[in-house]
């Protein structure tokens, strides 16, 4: 399965980190195009201090760790299309360049179902998505959550798991995990 992961699943840290460790297990293949990192990277300079440099820093280990996802965003397939924000239209351009059936994005109202749908596209919610790859591979889901902890507290976040997961709104992925 192929799916585009929106800038606001790319940043923050702790989503992006568990859809990463998913993907470099093969459980899916993550696509995303220049103006989607462009985007992560903006969010984070906005925060102030070094943070658009980290940002900078962690899109290049991203880009050589999966060299094939970059997509190019500036098709014409979507042009014509209505979407409630149009400056997301590049998103699904991306969606289609890569051949993608999902965009993985928070922003669902930017994404109506009937307009993908007649794209052969699905926008999904991270929580969403997590729950479905969980339900496929558990053990995987579970082993990314939980290494993506132990990072946050190797680096001074230490938060419980569901905690971690709460403040990532990812609240059906931690019931599941509970279970």
């Amino acid at each position: 399965m192929r799916a585009v992961l929106d800038a606001n699943v790319l940043f923050p840290t702790i989503l992006r980190e568990i859809l990463i460790d998913l993907a470099g297990a093969g459980l899916f293949v993550p696509l995303w195009s220049p103006r989607i990192l462009a985007e992560w990277r903006g969010a984070a300079a906005r925060l102030g201090g070094d943070q658009g440099a980290v940002a900078g820093a962690e899109i290049a280990l991203l880009r050589d760790r999966f060299p094939a996802a970059e997509m190019p965003d500036d098709g014409n397939r979507a042009i014509d299309l209505h979407f409630p924000d149009p400056a997301d239209r590049h998103v699904v351009e991306a969606a289609l360049a890569g051949a993608a059936t999902l965009v993985v994005t928070a922003n669902l109202r930017d994404f109506p179902q009937t307009l993908m749908a007649g794209l052969g596209l699905r926008a999904i919610h991270p929580d969403a998505f997590l729950l479905d790859l969980f339900r496929s591979d558990p053990g995987a889901v579970r082993a990314a959550v939980l290494t993506t902890r132990d990072k946050a507290a190797a680096m001074g976040g230490n938060m419980t798991l569901a905690a971690m997961l709460k403040r990532s709104r990812l609240p059906r992925l931690a019931k599941a995990l509970k279970g």
